[in-house]
């Protein structure tokens, strides 16, 4: 069923809330498989949770003012529950999601899918660096930030040999933060030739197919022990099994692309056990994560070619065609212009 454009009345803004113009959005992945059934979503909703703005009007008390360029966090938590006190803000029993939300009177816009978005008292936003475009800045709250996450759950990076699994838009993002955090070896894995070439780019030290000469590679390029992390983006069972067999022992695989229902894997817990493996699944991330992306991107952001991720953008009353742009020829994101 395609997208309709509806109106709604602005909200009058409340102490602590702000309504910001969209500027930018851009069409995520799982934007795709919601829109094609493979993901459920309340519905009817104004879709999108990638985007970024500028302040039109600001409620009592916000820090931020009208005009100034911002993003924020995809995720509103409340802060006090039983998983936001234990770090696991994602999970919140009272959680709120850009992009994911049903329609209710007075909270319609709440998706980047529009040409403004309500954000309520307690949301997490965030200055964009103002050499960062917009095009760029626009994944930063969802593909950039989970990036984020999953580096800080796989902590200091500095002399390790690193293997990426899939060199999409998180794939590419995750080459270009590992080099800049001082991995030694930043291997990504990709099956797409052209993705293999773009993560050259990204600061990928060696791609390779996942072919039968995956495993022989890698343990070459590793000293013969193998991969001392292993970040996967691809989501699919057979890259567990894969990346699990690149590890050396004492390895870590963290998992981040696994959003959807593909299958089991098949892993033997004694492998796990034996060579002391860790494993740790890390869905969305934590307000404190896109800090951390819009400070990479800030930083070290323009030594990469971002930009080219997008590399199409369409009118917001386009949005159908956008749609079927993004499915038909698969860039990395398409970017939609109110």
């Amino acid at each position: 069923m395609p997208l309709s454009l509806e109106s709604f009345p602005l909200p009058e803004l409340q102490p602590g809330e702000a309504l910001v113009r969209i500027t930018c959005a851009t069409i995520c992945g799982s934007d795709l498989h919601t829109l094609a059934g493979r993901r459920t979503a309340p519905v009817p909703t104004v879709l999108g949770h990638e985007m970024v703005g500028i302040i039109a009007a600001a409620g009592e008390g916000l820090q931020f003012q009208t005009g100034e360029r911002v993003t924020w966090s995809v995720i509103l938590h409340c802060g006090e529950c039983f998983y936001c006190q234990r770090g696991l803000e994602p999970k919140c029993e009272r959680l709120l999601k850009f992009g994911h939300q049903r329609l209710e009177p007075g909270r319609e816009l709440l998706g980047g899918m529009a040409e403004y978005c309500w954000l309520p008292k307690g949301t997490s936003i965030f200055r964009v660096p103002p050499q960062v475009p917009d095009i760029v800045a626009s994944p930063a709250n969802c593909a950039t930030a989970t990036v984020a996450a999953v580096l800080r759950q796989a902590g200091p990076l500095n002399g390790q040999t690193v293997t990426i699994h899939g060199a999409g838009m998180l794939g590419l993002t995750a080459c270009a933060m590992a080099k800049t955090r001082g991995a030694a070896q930043v291997i990504a894995i990709e099956p797409t030739a052209e993705r293999r070439a773009m993560a050259s780019r990204f600061g990928a030290t060696a791609t390779l197919a996942p072919d039968s000469k995956l495993r022989d590679s890698v343990l070459h390029l590793s000293g013969g022990r193998g991969s001392d992390l292993a970040l996967d983006f691809a989501g699919h069972p057979d890259v567990l099994e894969t990346g699990l067999s690149l590890l050396r022992t004492g390895g870590h695989f963290v998992l981040a692309g696994a959003v959807f229902p593909a299958g089991a894997a098949n892993i033997a817990p004694e492998q796990i056990v034996r060579r002391m493996l860790r494993i740790t699944g890390v869905h969305n991330y934590s307000p404190q994560d896109l800090g951390a992306a819009l400070e990479f991107l800030g930083a070290a952001g323009m030594q990469y070619p971002f930009a080219e991720l997008v590399p199409v953008a369409f009118p917001l009353p386009e949005v159908n065609a956008a749609v079927e742009y993004a499915n038909r020829v698969r860039p990395p994101r398409v970017a939609l212009l109110p």
